[in-house]
């Protein structure tokens, strides 16, 4: 294997890793702000007030986004496994 192909291959995997993750990290950071705007108005400081959305919400992502997130790294893996005695032969 060359050093082109590992770094390519590495490249691929982390933006695979982004584009899975960013539904979930996008929504908990939108869920987390509004709490905070909410918050600062009506100057409520309770610490769970901030945590309980959030897990909500991510849960309810993971519900919605789960079988295309499941989809997407089933096919990474799927194609790495397949391609494996290729990728050997470099």
């Amino acid at each position: 294997m060359s050093i082109e192909f590992v770094t390519s291959f590495g490249r691929e995997a982390l933006l695979l890793t982004l584009l899975v993750s960013a539904p979930l990290l996008g929504l908990a950071l939108v869920v987390g702000v509004m709490i905070s705007i909410f918050q600062a108005i009506t100057q409520i400081q309770e610490m769970t007030l901030t945590f309980v959305p959030k897990i909500i919400v991510v849960l309810l992502a993971m519900i919605i986004f789960g079988p295309w997130m499941l989809r997407i790294l089933i096919n990474f893996t799927s194609q790495l496994l397949l391609n494996l005695p290729n990728y050997m032969k470099m």
